[in-house]
């Protein structure tokens, strides 16, 4: 207690009980609750300064804090260690380098320096500089090694400019653990999709992958934690094996593994959220066009106490040691698994569009990988089939390889079974299967309609579908849907002069019952 300061207000207290009303050290004490020894130090400085109380008691906090409370001046160091010291900032920064360790830097300082340090006093010294500089800073991190990533807690808002809605949006931020490179970015949600693209465009910003990607126990990133060996979210590890990175989640309770990224969520407040304060944005991309100009201002700033920002360490020591990025960019994949239909053909049901496969694997259970863009389709861990997305139903995907081995398969499907089961119901049935067929590119991407169409005779009755087809082959129309379509409005109980186009079903719309 001896050796700590205390507030200005007390030590007026106690020279004011001490000084002008002669009280003893055990009363003040126990009215100010400072030790005895405390209080004989303060009054012993009194004493030893011989200012008298009427001109101590008008001097202000600042005052009386400067000259009871300052400190003794260090003795100048020796001029060797002055030059040892000044050369920490840049031993500091060849620290992150890969392989780079102390003793090596010891080395090749005592073998250009003349009155070097010996390793222990070298060590002891570089602690001690590094303590002072980075009080909080406990890890190294090499360069290209690791990226953390985080949402912060505070999030920004975006103004509907038609309705006057107000929009709250994530705020995404990752930092390189070299060079502290920083880069932030708004975003709709923490959902596994957005977060995914958050961490690539962070990737393209820093312009290229370090080793591992650090994210906290978030449910995009992570789908079970675990202190050993925590289940990762498919889609963030098959992005991370994209881009060559390993994950590495943080481990819960173990705030040195985040605290770089949590750093980075502070400085971003204060760097970026209180400059865009005040203002109103009405769309995300306008509003990560602002968050960008006040990053790229923090990045380019030079870190307190040197002369170099995160920019120049990211340039000079970081950038050379990522990961070149893939040409392109990552597509998230779902899958599920169906069966190859007669017609050679799996259906992607989410787009109910039809794909072909080669026909050895009609009738068998294959998977199909889908992204944005791509569909795979594996059997047993084999690439059979690889086809552009395509989103329009009801309709064909075909490659004319996969068709080539139709005649050398004895299947129950062929346009000759389908034309004659047509035939057995009626000619005209069997010509419009006929022109079903014939309108497509390959006769197998008929065969799903020409099916359904024929299901109509069990279903509602061989006379209807005789009529529904004479009506669609009036019309020119070969197709399924058309034959449904007559069905259900019973256009096929019509002359094709009666029918009268109907309105359509809308909910503005009241109809003509209401009006009976």
């Amino acid at each position: 207690m001896a050796n700590k300061n205390i507030d200005m207000s007390k030590l007026r207290q106690i020279f004011k009980l001490s000084i002008k009303h002669h009280e003893g050290t055990r009363l003040i004490r126990d009215i100010t609750g400072v030790s005895r020894t405390t209080i004989q130090k303060y009054i012993k400085q009194f004493r030893e300064l011989k200012i008298p109380w009427d001109e101590l008691s008008t001097l202000s906090d600042k005052e009386l804090d400067e000259l009871f409370h300052t400190n003794p001046e260090l003795p100048e160091p020796p001029e060797r260690e002055k030059e040892l010291y000044a050369l920490f900032p840049q031993m500091e920064k060849r620290m992150k380098q890969p392989g780079m360790t102390l003793e090596k830097l010891w080395k090749e300082y005592s073998n250009n320096t003349i009155d070097a340090f010996q390793k222990t006093g070298f060590y002891k010294h570089y602690r001690k500089w590094k303590g002072r500089s980075h009080p909080s800073m406990h890890m190294i991190h090499k360069a290209g090694d690791k990226m953390f990533v985080d949402f912060t807690g505070k999030k920004l808002e975006i103004i509907d400019e038609q309705t006057g809605e107000v929009n709250t949006m994530e705020v995404f931020v990752a930092i390189l653990g070299a060079s502290q490179l920083t880069y932030v970015q708004a975003i709709e949600s923490q959902d596994n999709a957005d977060f995914i693209l958050c961490c690539e465009n962070a990737l393209h910003y820093f312009g290229g992958a370090p080793a591992a990607i650090v994210p906290d126990n978030l449910k995009s990133a992570v789908t079970k934690s675990n202190r050993f060996e925590p289940t990762i979210n498919k889609n963030f590890d098959a992005f991370a094996e994209h881009y060559g990175m390993i994950v590495l989640p943080a481990r819960a309770y173990k705030p040195k593994d985040k605290s770089l990224v949590e750093g980075a969520v502070k400085i971003s407040y204060n760097k970026i959220f209180t400059m865009l304060y005040g203002q109103s944005y009405h769309s995300l991309a306008e509003l990560n066009e602002n968050i960008m100009r006040h990053l790229e201002n923090h990045n380019k700033t030079s870190f307190s106490g040197r002369t170099y920002s995160r920019m120049d360490q990211f340039t000079e020591m970081e950038k050379h040691t990522l990961q070149s990025l893939p040409s392109m960019r990552f597509e998230m994949k779902e899958n599920v698994q169906v069966t190859v239909m007669k017609n050679g053909h799996v259906c992607l049901h989410r787009d109910k569009h039809y794909y072909s496969v080669p026909f050895i694997h009609v009738g068998r259970k294959v998977k199909i990988f889908f992204s944005k863009s791509k569909v795979d389709i594996f059997y047993k861990y084999e690439l059979i089939a690889t086809h552009q997305r395509i989103k329009s139903p009801h309709t064909y995907t075909t490659e004319s390889a996969h068709m080539a081995t139709y005649n050398n398969h004895l299947l129950d499907w062929n346009p000759q079974r389908f034309i004659e089961d047509a035939d057995k119901i009626h000619q005209d049935v069997g010509l419009y299967i006929a022109n079903v067929i014939s309108k497509k590119k390959h006769p197998e991407q008929a065969y799903k309609s020409c099916q359904g169409i024929l299901s109509f005779a069990k279903r509602i009755s061989k006379e209807r579908l005789i009529n529904a087809c004479r009506r669609a082959h009036q019309c020119g129309y070969y197709n399924y849907k058309a034959i449904e379509t007559i069905l259900q409005r019973n256009l096929d109980q019509y002359e094709i002069d009666e029918i009268i186009p109907p309105m359509p079903d809308h909910e503005n719309i009241r109809g003509e019952e209401y009006y009976k």
